[in-house]
């Protein structure tokens, strides 16, 4: 392995997708290398140059998101390979349909950066399983074939990894069918990957109908001039772009770095729409706060932030079953089994809930 330079030393011109590039840009974490080594069999690793830019130390908020630590090997029993159930609602390898008017469609498995804490980390990366046109294809079929889906949330993997070129012939077969409504793009690209999207792009995505564009980004400091730029491009065509945002322990968990994102957003366009609580990821506890902890920091950042800027805290049921808003309305501690929560769904039905962390 390559002696770690200082962090800004090395000029970063390529995606670091191993070890040794992280070791060459002073960026890999001090450690046992074997314990790095495993990680990195199991999970890709893709910061792209923009991103590393950034990081000043693998620990800051940055670095924890993209930068491979081996707590990631501590796992614990609640943790799941599937924490929301995308398999047990996956008609085809392309396609999720867990909501009965809405669907996820896939087109790719891969992504500009790997993060982390991802609840599809299991599936996504080059060695992930990897979706073909064909199924594709299929997926397309299946949805032209169910009128009850009103809605299309493109996902991956992150589809603005396509070409325009693909992208255009996807939006045009979508936008064709009678029945959907609108579309929905779900991505990190116009922050980690801002160069992306280009003209072309951008006019791949415009359509007749409706076209949303969920940005994915946890911190301020993601938000460059670079990103403001690209998210300008989408903006200023008619591109609605709403806010996803990952309650992160050590990157976003207090008011002040909440409060400075969201209005950020706000000032670039983005909608602040959702604020998730971690899932229950395999190797992902040093990323979580509890329950009780979340919503306490959303009641200080009602009091601080405009309605504008604030998204909705939800939490994705584990085993596919819905998103609840995380308040006292759906969420109540059980009165007699300890660190565990009582949760109601927007169906009125009722799951238990553990939580490692109120331990």
């Amino acid at each position: 392995m390559t002696q770690a330079l200082k962090p800004n030393l090395v000029k970063i011109d390529k995606t670091l997708r191993t070890l040794d590039g992280l070791a060459q840009t002073g960026l890999l974490p001090s450690g046992d290398i074997s314990e790095l080594e495993k990680l990195s069999d199991r999970y890709s690793i893709a910061v792209t140059p923009d991103m590393a830019a950034l990081i000043n130390d693998p620990d800051d908020v940055i670095g924890k998101q993209f930068i491979p630590s081996a707590k990631e090997l501590k796992i614990l029993p609640q943790e799941l390979q599937d924490p929301i159930g995308d398999y047990a609602h996956a008609p085809s390898k392309a396609l999720v349909h867990r909501h009965q008017n809405r669907v996820l469609l896939k087109p790719t498995n891969v992504c500009a950066v790997y993060c982390r804490f991802c609840f599809r980390r299991e599936m996504i990366g080059p060695d992930g399983d990897t979706i073909t046109q064909d199924d594709v294809s299929q997926a397309l079929d299946y949805i032209e074939h169910h009128p009850e889906i009103t809605e299309v949330i493109l996902t991956g993997g992150d589809p603005l990894m396509l070409s325009a070129e693909r992208l255009t012939r996807m939006m045009q077969r979508l936008q064709s069918i009678p029945h959907i409504r609108w579309i929905r793009f779900h991505t990190r690209i116009p922050i980690v990957a801002p160069q992306k999207v280009t003209t072309e792009l951008v006019a791949a995505l415009r359509g007749i109908k409706p076209v949303f564009v969920a940005v994915h980004t946890n911190h301020v400091r993601e938000i460059t001039s670079q990103a403001g730029a690209a998210l300008a491009r989408l903006a200023n065509n008619g591109i609605v772009l709403l806010g996803q945002t990952v309650l992160l322990k050590g990157v976003n968990d207090n008011v002040e770095a909440l409060a400075e994102l969201f209005e950020t957003m706000t000032v670039n366009r983005i909608k602040p729409y959702y604020l998730h609580h971690p899932d229950l990821t395999a190797g992902t506890r040093h990323f979580r706060l509890s329950l009780t902890q979340g919503m306490q920091l959303m009641k200080n950042l009602l009091a601080r932030v405009s309605g504008v800027s604030l998204p909705q805290y939800i939490l994705d049921i584990p085993g596919g079953v819905h998103k609840i808003p995380v308040n006292s309305d759906y969420v109540t501690k059980h009165p007699t089994m300890e660190n565990t929560y009582i949760l109601q769904d927007p169906s009125g039905k009722t799951h238990l809930y553990s939580d490692p962390l109120e331990a």
